[in-house]
């Protein structure tokens, strides 16, 4: 993470101004007559986690702020551990998914990719995360990461066409980059970072949370209630 996700992806920009755009219409769809609160379960690793913060400033309770803010009557599970990698994750799924979980977010693939692990191993273990998910009928959104060129080009392009090609494969939406909000917002990704260059602070956060946001209304829209 850190230097090594690169900077300035202008296609992480145009799919934040696409998901902004359409928040408006998703809130449309949500009465405030929504029976129950709706689970969600963030299976991730330290960025989910909220490795390094103070309670409250990680990803998950900021992003349940977020969406109670926007009118979502939701809970996230943070399903998040620090140094997991997407093996660990397909370890936990089982029994992650609850009874009482209606949703999930997977966001997994950082550590692979610190670790230079095969994208293919990496990509048979978010394919059994996501047959998981799909065999408990649950709507899922996909979380990517746009990484440097640290061992080289080709390990770039498989790592990332991973996301692409497994949310298509499972017709699960796909929000491409987990820092695509702090890239969106300033050139220098490390203003927002800790001082391990690797996770995010919690201003960094925040934009992570405004950017995602969207997507994860979205995906609230499309759970039965």
């Amino acid at each position: 993470m850190g230097k090594a996700f690169g900077r300035g992806v202008s296609s992480a920009y145009g799919v934040i101004r696409w998901l902004r755009n359409i928040a408006g219409a998703v809130l449309l769809t949500m009465t405030a007559a929504s029976a129950e609160t709706m689970t969600i379960a963030a299976l991730g690793d330290s960025l989910t986690a909220g490795y390094g913060l103070e309670q409250g400033q990680g990803f998950v309770p900021q992003l349940e702020q977020w969406l109670r803010d926007q009118g979502a009557d939701v809970t996230i599970i943070n399903a998040g551990v620090s140094g997991d990698t997407t093996a660990g994750g397909l370890a936990r799924v089982g029994w992650t998914l609850t009874p009482d979980v209606d949703a999930m977010i997977v966001a997994l693939g950082g550590n692979d990719y610190l670790r230079g692990l095969d994208p293919a191993v990496s990509r048979a273990n978010l394919d059994g995360i996501l047959a998981a998910g799909q065999q408990a009928n649950l709507p899922m959104l996909l979380v990517g990461l746009e990484v440097g060129t640290n061992y080289g080009l080709a390990y770039k392009r498989e790592f990332e066409a991973t996301y692409t090609d497994l949310a298509a494969r499972y017709d699960v939406p796909l929000y491409p980059d987990m820092f695509a909000g702090i890239r969106a917002e300033n050139s220098d990704l490390l203003a927002f970072m800790q001082s391990d260059g690797i996770h995010p602070s919690a201003a960094g956060v925040a934009l992570i949370v405004a950017a995602i946001g969207p997507a994860v209304l979205a995906l609230i829209a499309d759970t039965p209630q």
